[in-house]
Protein backbone atom coordinates (compact mmCIF):
# COMPACT_ATOMS: atom_id res chain seq x y z
CA UNK A 1 0.00 0.00 0.00
CA UNK A 2 2.81 2.62 1.18
CA UNK A 3 4.73 1.66 -2.17
CA UNK A 4 1.90 2.35 -4.64
CA UNK A 5 0.78 5.55 -2.95
CA UNK A 6 4.64 6.97 -3.30
CA UNK A 7 4.34 5.32 -6.79
CA UNK A 8 1.55 7.47 -7.88
CA UNK A 9 2.39 10.34 -5.86
CA UNK A 10 5.78 10.78 -7.58
CA UNK A 11 4.33 10.30 -10.57
CA UNK A 12 1.99 12.86 -10.14
CA UNK A 13 4.40 15.59 -8.85
CA UNK A 14 6.73 14.33 -11.64
CA UNK A 15 3.56 16.53 -14.17
CA UNK A 16 3.78 19.31 -12.43
CA UNK A 17 5.61 22.40 -11.13
CA UNK A 18 3.68 23.78 -7.81
CA UNK A 19 2.22 21.41 -5.08
CA UNK A 20 -1.00 22.93 -4.33
CA UNK A 21 -2.33 22.59 -0.45
CA UNK A 22 -6.11 21.69 -1.65
CA UNK A 23 -7.55 19.07 -3.21
CA UNK A 24 -11.65 19.23 -4.32
CA UNK A 25 -13.42 16.01 -5.52
CA UNK A 26 -16.18 16.50 -7.80
CA UNK A 27 -19.25 14.50 -7.55
CA UNK A 28 -22.37 13.92 -10.24
CA UNK A 29 -23.12 16.51 -12.21
CA UNK A 30 -20.78 18.56 -10.52
CA UNK A 31 -17.76 18.42 -12.67
CA UNK A 32 -18.01 22.41 -14.35
CA UNK A 33 -16.30 23.59 -11.63
CA UNK A 34 -12.78 22.70 -13.62
CA UNK A 35 -14.08 25.56 -16.33
CA UNK A 36 -13.01 28.01 -13.73
CA UNK A 37 -9.60 26.06 -13.39
CA UNK A 38 -6.92 28.08 -15.29
CA UNK A 39 -3.33 26.59 -16.23
CA UNK A 40 -4.42 23.27 -16.67
CA UNK A 41 -2.97 19.85 -16.24
CA UNK A 42 -4.75 17.54 -17.23
CA UNK A 43 -4.07 13.80 -16.48
CA UNK A 44 -6.53 11.07 -17.85
CA UNK A 45 -6.97 8.05 -14.77
CA UNK A 46 -5.93 5.59 -16.89
CA UNK A 47 -2.94 6.73 -17.69
CA UNK A 48 -2.04 6.96 -13.39
CA UNK A 49 -0.33 4.30 -12.20
CA UNK A 50 -1.97 2.36 -9.65
CA UNK A 51 -5.62 4.53 -10.24
CA UNK A 52 -8.79 2.95 -10.88
CA UNK A 53 -10.99 3.84 -13.60
CA UNK A 54 -14.24 5.91 -12.76
CA UNK A 55 -17.15 4.08 -15.14
CA UNK A 56 -20.15 6.08 -13.96
CA UNK A 57 -22.24 9.09 -16.46
CA UNK A 58 -21.04 12.20 -15.42
CA UNK A 59 -17.92 11.28 -14.16
CA UNK A 60 -15.40 12.33 -16.94
CA UNK A 61 -12.04 10.78 -15.10
CA UNK A 62 -9.89 12.98 -14.37
CA UNK A 63 -6.86 15.10 -12.41
CA UNK A 64 -6.82 18.71 -12.81
CA UNK A 65 -3.99 20.51 -11.64
CA UNK A 66 -4.20 24.39 -12.03
CA UNK A 67 -5.47 27.49 -10.13
CA UNK A 68 -8.58 28.41 -9.37
CA UNK A 69 -8.40 31.76 -8.48
CA UNK A 70 -4.88 32.31 -8.07
CA UNK A 71 -5.01 29.41 -5.66
CA UNK A 72 -3.06 26.55 -6.77
CA UNK A 73 -4.84 23.05 -6.64
CA UNK A 74 -5.69 19.69 -7.34
CA UNK A 75 -9.46 18.60 -8.68
CA UNK A 76 -10.34 14.74 -8.80
CA UNK A 77 -13.10 14.90 -12.18
CA UNK A 78 -14.67 12.18 -11.34
CA UNK A 79 -14.94 10.30 -8.27
CA UNK A 80 -15.08 6.19 -7.33
CA UNK A 81 -17.76 4.29 -6.11
CA UNK A 82 -18.30 1.05 -3.89
CA UNK A 83 -20.85 0.36 -5.91
CA UNK A 84 -19.01 0.32 -9.10
CA UNK A 85 -17.27 -3.16 -7.65
CA UNK A 86 -14.42 -1.89 -5.92
CA UNK A 87 -13.54 -2.11 -2.69
CA UNK A 88 -12.81 0.62 -0.09
CA UNK A 89 -8.98 0.98 -0.88
CA UNK A 90 -9.81 1.67 -4.00
CA UNK A 91 -12.43 4.04 -3.67
CA UNK A 92 -10.43 6.13 -1.27
CA UNK A 93 -6.76 6.03 -2.51
CA UNK A 94 -6.78 9.11 -4.43
CA UNK A 95 -7.22 10.42 -1.01
CA UNK A 96 -4.09 8.84 0.14
CA UNK A 97 -2.14 10.03 -2.86
CA UNK A 98 -3.40 13.65 -2.26
CA UNK A 99 -2.26 13.71 1.46
CA UNK A 100 1.67 11.84 -0.05
CA UNK A 101 1.65 14.88 -2.44
CA UNK A 102 1.05 17.51 0.16
CA UNK A 103 -2.27 18.22 0.18
CA UNK A 104 -3.80 19.36 3.83
CA UNK A 105 -7.32 20.20 2.53
CA UNK A 106 -10.03 18.24 1.03
CA UNK A 107 -13.26 19.73 -0.54
CA UNK A 108 -15.98 17.37 -1.32
CA UNK A 109 -19.24 17.68 -3.44
CA UNK A 110 -21.71 15.56 -4.08
CA UNK A 111 -25.40 15.17 -5.40
CA UNK A 112 -27.76 13.96 -2.61
CA UNK A 113 -31.54 12.66 -1.92
CA UNK A 114 -33.19 15.18 1.09
CA UNK A 115 -35.08 13.64 3.66
CA UNK A 116 -35.57 16.71 5.46
CA UNK A 117 -38.93 17.64 5.47
CA UNK A 118 -37.80 21.74 4.52
CA UNK A 119 -35.70 21.26 2.07
CA UNK A 120 -36.33 21.49 -1.72
CA UNK A 121 -34.63 20.47 -4.94
CA UNK A 122 -31.82 22.54 -5.55
CA UNK A 123 -30.86 23.19 -2.08
CA UNK A 124 -27.08 23.53 -1.10
CA UNK A 125 -26.47 21.48 1.81
CA UNK A 126 -23.34 22.46 3.99
CA UNK A 127 -22.35 18.74 5.44
CA UNK A 128 -21.69 19.39 8.95
CA UNK A 129 -21.39 15.34 9.97
CA UNK A 130 -22.11 12.54 8.12
CA UNK A 131 -23.19 8.81 9.22
CA UNK A 132 -21.52 5.62 7.53
CA UNK A 133 -23.91 2.97 6.62
CA UNK A 134 -21.07 1.53 4.08
CA UNK A 135 -20.78 -2.21 5.23
CA UNK A 136 -17.24 -2.20 4.58
CA UNK A 137 -14.86 0.26 6.44
CA UNK A 138 -12.22 2.49 4.42
CA UNK A 139 -9.83 1.53 7.30
CA UNK A 140 -10.71 -1.71 7.92
CA UNK A 141 -7.47 -3.94 8.07
CA UNK A 142 -3.27 -3.33 8.70
CA UNK A 143 -3.14 0.35 9.88
CA UNK A 144 0.10 1.86 8.58
CA UNK A 145 1.19 4.34 10.81
CA UNK A 146 2.67 6.24 8.22
CA UNK A 147 -0.88 7.21 7.23
CA UNK A 148 -2.78 7.60 10.01
CA UNK A 149 -3.67 6.82 13.53
CA UNK A 150 -5.30 3.26 14.46
CA UNK A 151 -8.44 4.64 16.26
CA UNK A 152 -8.73 8.22 14.29
CA UNK A 153 -10.82 10.65 16.11
CA UNK A 154 -14.12 11.99 14.12
CA UNK A 155 -15.43 14.32 16.59
CA UNK A 156 -15.70 17.18 14.04
CA UNK A 157 -14.91 15.20 10.87
CA UNK A 158 -16.04 18.31 8.64
CA UNK A 159 -14.37 21.79 9.70
CA UNK A 160 -16.57 24.00 11.80
CA UNK A 161 -14.09 26.96 10.74
CA UNK A 162 -14.84 26.17 7.25
CA UNK A 163 -18.47 25.87 7.20
CA UNK A 164 -18.30 28.84 9.00
CA UNK A 165 -16.39 30.44 6.06
CA UNK A 166 -18.34 29.06 4.09
CA UNK A 167 -21.99 30.41 5.31
CA UNK A 168 -20.79 33.76 5.02
CA UNK A 169 -19.24 33.25 1.73
CA UNK A 170 -22.91 31.97 1.02
CA UNK A 171 -24.65 35.01 2.73
CA UNK A 172 -22.60 37.85 1.12
CA UNK A 173 -23.58 36.82 -2.48
CA UNK A 174 -27.22 35.71 -1.71
CA UNK A 175 -27.08 32.06 -2.26
CA UNK A 176 -29.94 30.09 -0.10
CA UNK A 177 -27.61 27.02 1.79
CA UNK A 178 -28.50 24.63 4.53
CA UNK A 179 -26.96 22.51 6.69
CA UNK A 180 -27.36 18.79 7.39
CA UNK A 181 -25.97 15.46 8.03
CA UNK A 182 -25.01 12.97 5.14
CA UNK A 183 -26.16 9.55 5.35
CA UNK A 184 -23.62 7.21 3.45
CA UNK A 185 -24.73 4.28 1.68
CA UNK A 186 -23.96 1.98 -1.19
CA UNK A 187 -25.92 2.19 -3.76
CA UNK A 188 -26.81 2.00 -6.48
CA UNK A 189 -30.32 1.67 -6.34
CA UNK A 190 -31.91 5.02 -5.24
CA UNK A 191 -33.50 4.80 -2.09
CA UNK A 192 -36.95 3.17 -1.23
CA UNK A 193 -39.67 4.85 0.73
CA UNK A 194 -39.46 3.40 3.99
CA UNK A 195 -35.61 3.36 3.47
CA UNK A 196 -36.03 7.31 3.26
CA UNK A 197 -38.17 7.44 6.23
CA UNK A 198 -35.33 5.01 8.23
CA UNK A 199 -32.63 7.47 6.82
CA UNK A 200 -34.41 10.53 8.71
CA UNK A 201 -34.94 8.30 11.92
CA UNK A 202 -31.26 7.98 12.41
CA UNK A 203 -30.49 11.86 11.88
CA UNK A 204 -29.87 11.72 9.13
CA UNK A 205 -30.90 14.83 6.46
CA UNK A 206 -29.73 13.70 2.86
CA UNK A 207 -28.34 11.18 1.19
CA UNK A 208 -25.68 9.51 -1.06
CA UNK A 209 -23.84 6.85 -2.33
CA UNK A 210 -20.29 8.74 -1.47
CA UNK A 211 -18.03 11.24 0.25
CA UNK A 212 -18.14 9.18 3.89
CA UNK A 213 -15.44 6.82 3.00
CA UNK A 214 -13.32 9.79 1.10
CA UNK A 215 -13.92 12.03 4.05
CA UNK A 216 -12.86 9.09 6.88
CA UNK A 217 -9.37 8.25 5.47
CA UNK A 218 -9.30 12.55 4.92
CA UNK A 219 -9.39 12.57 8.54
CA UNK A 220 -7.11 9.39 9.52
CA UNK A 221 -4.85 11.53 7.29
CA UNK A 222 -4.86 14.42 9.25
CA UNK A 223 -6.45 16.59 6.35
CA UNK A 224 -9.45 19.30 6.90
CA UNK A 225 -12.53 18.76 4.98
CA UNK A 226 -15.12 20.68 3.94
CA UNK A 227 -18.46 19.04 1.86
CA UNK A 228 -21.25 20.39 -0.06
CA UNK A 229 -24.30 18.72 -1.02
CA UNK A 230 -27.05 19.43 -4.14
CA UNK A 231 -29.99 17.62 -3.50
CA UNK A 232 -31.17 16.81 -6.54
CA UNK A 233 -34.33 14.69 -5.29
CA UNK A 234 -36.49 14.48 -2.28
CA UNK A 235 -37.44 11.15 0.41
CA UNK A 236 -39.25 13.34 1.71
CA UNK A 237 -43.35 11.86 2.27
CA UNK A 238 -45.43 13.93 -0.40
CA UNK A 239 -42.58 14.53 -2.39
CA UNK A 240 -41.06 11.68 -3.14
CA UNK A 241 -41.14 11.40 -7.14
CA UNK A 242 -39.63 8.56 -8.91
CA UNK A 243 -35.91 9.70 -9.81
CA UNK A 244 -33.19 8.87 -12.55
CA UNK A 245 -29.67 9.28 -13.04
CA UNK A 246 -30.23 11.73 -15.54
CA UNK A 247 -32.30 13.77 -13.46
CA UNK A 248 -29.83 13.98 -11.28
CA UNK A 249 -27.38 15.09 -13.58
CA UNK A 250 -29.49 18.29 -14.67
CA UNK A 251 -30.18 19.75 -11.29
CA UNK A 252 -26.78 19.32 -10.69
CA UNK A 253 -25.69 21.27 -13.92
CA UNK A 254 -28.45 23.51 -12.96
CA UNK A 255 -27.43 24.71 -9.21
CA UNK A 256 -23.49 24.31 -9.78
CA UNK A 257 -22.46 27.57 -10.88
CA UNK A 258 -23.72 28.52 -7.10
CA UNK A 259 -21.64 25.67 -5.71
CA UNK A 260 -19.00 27.04 -7.74
CA UNK A 261 -18.76 30.59 -6.73
CA UNK A 262 -18.91 28.94 -2.93
CA UNK A 263 -15.93 26.49 -3.22
CA UNK A 264 -14.36 29.31 -5.26
CA UNK A 265 -14.32 32.00 -2.28
CA UNK A 266 -13.58 29.16 0.09
CA UNK A 267 -10.22 28.31 -1.45
CA UNK A 268 -9.31 31.58 -1.96
CA UNK A 269 -9.39 32.16 2.25
CA UNK A 270 -8.00 29.22 2.75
Amino acid sequence: MLKLIQETADFLKSKIVTVPKTGIILGTGLGNLVTQITDKTEIPYETIPNFPVSTVEGHSGKLIFGKLGDVDVLAMQGRFHYYEGYDMKQVTFPVRVMKAIGIVNLLVSNASGGVHPDFEIGDLMLITDHINLFPEHPLRGKNYKELGTRFPDMSEAYSKELIDKAKKIAARNNIKVVEGVYVGTTGPTFETKAEYRYFRIIGGDAVGMSTVPEVIVANHAGMRCFGISIVTDLGVPGKIMEVTHEEVQQIGNKVQPLMTQIMKELVAEL
